[in-house]
């Protein structure tokens, strides 16, 4: 391994990280930072890569089995955030839970008062199967149904309404096309084979 390839935490040492709670055959990468860990609750099988930014001081993060967040994403869970099973975040993506009023009627930033802020606070919740692209946005109070993919680049706005198993891309992002849900049946058969395996 060279010194710059940190690899991934033990199973001990998450243990010591302090989670609410962690399954089995969780990687963590060293390199990546996570701000409240009492406040994130992980399944099993999850791959968080290197540079992953998650700020759970002040809102939960929940994710369920068989997910992935990919190198360099943000995740600011003020308002809570939670990924159900199977899903996947690209290289990149920004999602974002609490956000400043960009409207000018009020001052913004974390060093100023919260009575001088107008903070738009609502959870982010992706459904099972649900995968968003490189560099996308994700903005609070977005929720994304089972199987939405959403392409590179994309911005997704609170109240966000798509259909399940439906592809989106754009700023703002708008249907392009529907999405095979195959996958649904190699599900079964991966959870079937794990099952076997224990």
């Amino acid at each position: 391994m060279s010194p710059l390839d940190k690899g991934f935490f033990s199973e001990q040492e998450l243990a010591q990280l302090g989670f609410a709670s962690f399954g089995a055959d969780v990687k963590i990468s060293r390199n990546c930072s996570i701000i409240g860990a009492k406040n994130v609750r992980l399944g099993s099988h999850i791959r968080i890569d290197d540079y992953v930014v998650i700020v759970a001081a002040s809102g939960a993060l929940e994710l369920g089995s068989y997910v992935h967040i990919a190198a360099g994403a943000y995740l600011g869970c003020s308002g809570g955030i939670t990924l159900a099973d199977f899903t996947g975040i690209s290289h990149g993506v920004k999602v974002y839970s609490a956000s400043d009023d960009y409207s000018g009627g009020t001052l913004t930033n974390p060093t100023v008062p919260k009575k001088y802020l107008n903070v738009d606070v609502a959870p982010v919740v992706l459904g099972r199967h649900a995968i968003i692209g490189a560099g996308s946005i994700v903005l609070p109070g977005a929720t994304l149904a089972e199987g939405t993919a959403v392409g590179a680049m994309s911005l997704i706005r609170r109240g966000f309404q798509c259909a399940p198993w439906t592809v989106y891309f754009g700023s703002p992002a708008r249907k392009i096309a529907n999405r095979d849900n195959a996958r649904l049946q190699m599900e079964v058969a991966l959870l079937l084979e794990t099952q076997g395996q224990r």
